[in-house]
Formats: C-alpha cells, structure tokens, sequence
C-alpha cells in the first residue's frame, strides 16, 4: 500500500490518481481544508484522511509531496518506523522508465501544452497523463505518458524523457535559481536526458543559448525553425494558421487558441504529433475540440460580463494572458485582479509585473500569497510594491468582491497559483443578482 502525505497537491493528488489506475493500492492523508483536487481522488475511490500519526503503519510505502516539512507528524512517525519514503518527483521518475514518456517543460504554458498533448494523442493512440492542474489518467496498456515537468529544484531531473519538449526558459524561482544562466544549465541538462529527441521553441533567446548533444527540432513562428506557423490569423473565434515542416506544407488549422502563448504551446503539440506519425487532420481535428486545462483561461459568462481564472503569476504569463483577452474580447473593459505569489518573486519581478498588469483598465492587487516563505524574512515587500509603481492599481481583499461589481461589460481577470475562489464566486453571485 501506498500511502500519499500530502495527497490533495495538484501532482500528488494526478499521481495517486494514475497509480491507482495502474492497479496499485493507494490512500493519502492531508490537511481538512476543501481542495478542487479532492473530486478526482473520491472519484477513483482514493481513501482521504486528515494528517494523524496513527495512519502510519508498518506495511506502508510513503510518497511524500515536495511541499511537506521536516515537522509533518505522519512523516515524523514514518522515519521512526523506518519506512520506505520515496518523494514525488522520484516516484514520478520511476513511471517515466515504464513508458515512452513526453516530458513538457518550461517556466509558462507546460499544463496547457500538457493538455492539448494528452487531449489529442488520447484519442488517437492512448496515452496516460499527468497534468499540473489535478489531472491524472492511466491505463496499463497504453505506451506513452505525457507528464508536465517543472525545473523548480531541478525535480525533472529525475524523469527519464522519451521526447523532451521545451516550451520556454525564464528567469524564475528566484529563491532557489542564482541566475538566468543556473536555470539555463538546468533545462540543459534536462533536455540532454532525452532518449529520442529534443523538441524546443527556437523563438525563445534563452532556449537556443543551451548546448544540446540529442537531436533538436525547433518549432516557433521565426523563419529559421524546422517546424513554424505562417499565415496566422488572430480573431474573435480562434487563431488560424499554416504549418510548415522543414519548408513543407503539413497542414491547415483552425483552432479556439487565443494570442500567441498558446499558438505556440499548439505548435509544440503538433510537433510531437508529426514525429509519432500523425495526420494533420487528425491534429487539426482533436485540438479544434481543446476546452483549455483547469484554471488556465477559465471563462464563466454573467451576464454581459466575463470571468476568468486563470494561474498567471509570473509577469510573461500575465502579459500573455492579458493580450488573448484582447483579442477574444476586444469590445470590454479588463479588470486584473491579481494575488502575488511569493515575496521573492514579488521583490524580483515588481516593476514587471506593474507593468503588465498596467496593461488593462484597472488593477486590483491581493496581500502576497507567501506559499513556502515567511513575511519576517521580507519585512519591506508587500503588495504596495506593486501598486505603487502602477498609475491604474488599488488594493483589494478576498472579501472586496462588492468593489468590482460597478464594473459592467468587462472582463474580469483573476490571477493567481493559489486559491482566491471566495472572491471569484463572491463576483459571480453579485453579478447575477444585477
């Protein structure tokens, strides 16, 4: 039996969900706190319980999520009982061995990407994934795994990648990465492990700067890349556009992909589908049918507004998510509301992320979300870094949804890694009521 400390994680909940289909014994412990990831693991009939040292037994094998700390009483009480305790990323790795598995990486788009991937080649061949957003699928008689890979601590290292797919690299996680160039020499490795062939955007500066040693494609919009879209039209509807691999016609599509982050995240799905084989129209077919992964450009329509979650907390992603709000709904107001995440991250990015969120109408800015960090240790960095740099940005709470509601005909955009659904749902009431 496999026993989860920390099972309502979005990768820990994914994995526990996949290794139960796979026909292991599987149960968890975690916090009492409602997390979205509870419906897949109750689902598949995955035994929750609330962290107690009593649920250690001696016939468990632990796997333990990369957030629990040394103090977790289950953890405490697993070591004095000697048990095996294998942490995620490492169980993870051991799947990746089983399969020909698709590692997405890079510092924006990998659950995107991870999804348009799994969503297409799922209905084509079979395929078992991990996505970062609390999805996970498996049968034991598919060959491919499709596994989102995050550089953060260097945890994909421990994956054994079949086709290494990267998206993008940025200077980010600054509380563990020195540079950009320690985050560089990072994918680089990574990429090197790959045992077909590396598929990378060759738009991206930071991406070409690695020295590979597997074979590399890049596919990107720029003229020089081996696979690229051309003809590309943004509209209302979606974003239609040509591929051409190698300078040869692939094929049409017409997409429901808005701005350019996600064309490109298409691209490097349609990649990885030509080198398995596959037909553009089975291609054009399967992503023209992608609904978007959860909390990633989550739309909700009241009325004559709309409201969309989404996961952005890096300055790129805001900007990236921000433009395909123009070009979906060029005819409303945008409103950002937008929770920091991390003080480090906010110390480091505040005059870009100011200027992204600059972007829209008005910006609303939540009390930093401090995830691992303390407050004590970043005694100067609040929200009003943000907000002081900023001609449009006024605080808010979780609880001011009222503050919002004056808006009409608009786009709300709500950005955050953490959960700031009291206020999202809060809006959503409000609107209804007008």
């Amino acid at each position: 039996m496999y026993h989860f400390i920390g099972i309502k994680g979005a990768g820990m909940s994914s994995l526990a969900v996949i290794m139960k289909q796979l026909g292991y014994d599987v149960q968890g412990s975690d916090i009492a706190k409602h997390f979205f990831t509870e419906e897949e693991l109750i689902k598949n009939n995955i035994k929750i319980t609330n962290y107690n040292e009593n649920n250690i037994k001696d016939e468990l094998i632990i796997i333990k999520g990369l957030s629990i700390t040394e103090d977790n009483i289950e953890l405490i009480e697993s070591k004095k009982r000697n048990l095996q305790i294998i942490d995620y990323n490492e169980m993870v790795g051991l799947l990746t061995k089983k399969f020909k598995t698709i590692c997405i990486a890079g510092c924006h788009g990998k659950t995107t990407t991870t999804s348009m991937i799994s969503h297409v080649l799922d209905q084509i061949i079979g395929i078992n994934y991990l996505i970062g957003d609390g999805t996970g699928h498996a049968k034991k008689d598919n060959n491919y795994f499709a596994l989102e890979s995050c550089e953060y601590k260097r945890h994909f290292l421990k994956y054994t990648p079949y086709y290494a797919v990267i998206l993008n690299i940025d200077l980010d996680h600054v509380d563990y990465f020195k540079n950009i160039e320690d985050i560089i020499s990072a994918y680089e490795e990574f990429a090197n492990s790959s045992t077909k062939m590396v598929i990378a955007c060759g738009d991206d500066e930071n991406v070409k700067k690695m020295n590979l040693v597997k074979k590399v494609v890049y596919f990107g919009l720029h003229e020089d890349n081996d696979i690229k879209a051309t003809n590309i039209s943004y509209n209302q509807d979606g974003t239609v556009f040509d591929v051409y691999i190698n300078n040869i016609l692939y094929g049409h599509f017409d997409l429901p992909i808005f701005g350019k982050h996600q064309l490109l995240d298409a691209l490097a799905t349609i990649s990885v589908c030509y080198y398995e084989s596959i037909s553009s129209k089975e291609v054009n077919n399967n992503l023209s049918t992608f609904t978007g992964a959860k909390r990633r450009f989550a739309e909700t329509k009241v009325g004559d507004c709309i409201i969309i979650d989404d996961y952005a907390h890096h300055p790129n992603e805001i900007s990236s998510t921000i433009n395909a709000i123009k070009q979906k709904y060029p005819d409303k107001l945008i409103i950002s509301i937008f929770q920091p995440h991390t003080f480090s991250r906010t110390e480091e990015f505040a005059n870009d992320i100011a200027n992204a969120l600059s972007k829209t109408d008005f910006a609303y800015i939540l009390d930093i979300h401090p995830a691992r960090e303390k407050q004590e240790d970043y005694p100067k960095i609040t929200k009003d870094l943000i907000i002081n740099k900023m001609h449009n940005g006024y605080p808010i709470t979780i609880e001011d949804a009222n503050i919002l509601n004056k808006y009409h005909n608009a786009v709300f955009i709500f950005m955050s890694p953490n959960d700031i659904s009291q206020i999202e749902n809060e809006l959503i009431n409000l609107k209804q009521k007008n």
